[in-house]
């Protein structure tokens, strides 16, 4: 019979977990073990937390232990990265109920620590918590380092150009694939890399702090869709944002090709309304030259000048993922 959290102490799991997470590092002054952990930060702290509940956020019957992990990593650390920092350690929280299988409490620990020791992140501590019958929720919290102007949301100018560090559309077709019962696709196809994207997205941990080096002047992470994303960076920085319908013409391409169909709607709402993605959305200045790996996709006007905070071909662009909407 497959062992539980039941059978085990939590001094007995402990050890399980952390041998499948990185725990020590050059700024870590005192790791997992007492307390609290202590770690060295060379410039102002950046710290964001950002939690996953079973049913809400993932389903057992798509996602293994393991990608739960990979998502988990990956949320948090888009937004350290978003500020322009660079993300540096993690504290991991899970509360589960007694009968939660060890296994998959050990594989959640592995992709945390796989995700994590590819960004160069520690994971220096954590919690653990008992909860009623059928609960499981995990958490981090995560901390970086950011210089002395912080990149934030409300400095946006008219005649900035906008631009994304990735793909959109992906995550929210991979969950269009799985709710329609497509578990699976051919390897190296789009649709496989949307439900990879979804199950385990990745963040590139270095595109916040490149965006701030070419002299980005607003940013964000695009988690709750580029319409109701956008909409925070216009409404905080007083600009409007039109969107370029040639520039998102290839992620609209692709979404409808993963999604096996000729009508483009759906592919559309994918783009500009799928959440989850964690690339980032940012302004530069006209002048500026958009880094390595960004895409312009639209630019900043007055507000006065916009026909809503997020529009495309004169249309406002809503929509997006809310907690406590359905």
């Amino acid at each position: 019979m497959a062992l539980t959290l039941a059978d085990l102490s939590e001094n007995d799991l402990l050890p399980r977990l952390w041998e499948h997470l990185p725990t020590r590092g050059r700024d870590v002054l005192v790791g997992p073990g007492d307390d609290a952990a202590v770690v060295h930060s060379p410039g102002a702290v950046v710290v964001t937390t950002d939690t996953m509940v079973r049913g809400a956020d993932w389903l057992d019957e798509w996602s293994t232990g393991w990608q739960v992990g990979a998502k988990a990593v990956a949320q948090n650390l888009a937004d350290v990265t978003a500020m322009g920092g660079r993300c540096t350690s993690m504290v991991l929280t899970l509360v589960a109920d007694a009968g939660t299988p060890v296994e998959w409490v050990e594989e959640l620990a592995a992709g945390v620590g796989e995700r994590a020791t590819e960004a160069g992140i520690v994971v220096t501590g954590g919690d653990l918590s008992s909860a009623p019958v059928g609960t499981r929720m995990v958490s981090i919290t995560a901390l970086g380092s950011v210089g002395d102007s912080p990149v934030l949301r409300s400095g946006a100018r008219p005649g900035d150009q906008l631009a994304v560090s990735g793909p959109l559309g992906r995550s929210a077709v991979g969950l269009s694939l799985l709710q329609a019962g497509r578990t699976g696709a051919d390897e190296g196809s789009w649709a496989a890399e949307c439900l990879e994207h979804h199950r385990a997205p990745r963040a590139d941990a270095d595109a916040g702090e490149t965006a701030a080096r070419a002299g980005a002047t607003a940013m964000l992470d695009v988690s709750d869709g580029l319409g109701r994303d956008g909409t925070r960076l216009a409404t905080a920085s007083g600009v409007g944002l039109l969107l370029d319908g040639d520039a998102l013409a290839a992620d609209v391409q692709r979404a409808a090709e993963a999604l096996g169909g000729t009508d483009d709607r759906a592919a559309w709402e994918a783009v500009l309304t799928g959440g989850e993605e964690h690339c980032l959305l940012a302004s530069f200045p006209a002048s500026a030259t958009v880094p390595a790996g960004w895409r312009v996709i639209g630019r900043c006007v007055g507000a006065v000048d916009a026909p809503a905070p997020v529009s495309l071909d004169g249309r406002a662009v809503e929509g997006g993922w809310d907690h406590f909407r359905a």
